[in-house]
């Protein structure tokens, strides 16, 4: 019996080690847009497109990010990111803009999500 609880518990770890950083995010996912700046977005390491953003700061970057705004779709068009890998992206590029934001709480994620799936009703 203990072997199938090592084994079922083994496959539900790689969940928890499968989260990205916000590099690989980036990478996978965002330079879609951010890499060139269409549909305006803000590039990648442009300071001057981010400094009105990293203002801002992430209570409102993170809900948008996870929401979607303008036309960048909700979890920049891809569902399967988890909202810690959409913060963690957020803040890679807030951070390559001029930001100086750290790993977000799981009280941050959950209020950030919270904001997200009030502007989703909107």
């Amino acid at each position: 019996m203990r072997p199938i609880i090592l084994l079922l518990a083994s496959l539900a770890l790689p969940a928890f080690a499968a989260e990205r950083s916000g590099a690989e995010v980036y990478e996978s996912t965002c330079s879609e847009c951010h890499a060139k700046g269409k549909h305006h977005a803000p590039i990648l390491g442009n300071a001057k497109q981010w400094n009105k953003l990293v203002r801002e700061g992430l209570n409102d970057l993170v809900p948008a990010a996870l929401a979607g705004v303008r036309k960048m779709p909700a979890k920049g068009g891809n569902p399967d990111l988890s909202d810690l890998e959409v913060a963690r992206a957020v803040i890679h590029m807030a951070n390559a803009g001029g930001g100086r934001f750290t790993e977000p709480s799981s009280a941050d994620l959950a209020r950030w999500r919270q904001k997200a799936d009030k502007r989703s009703r909107k």
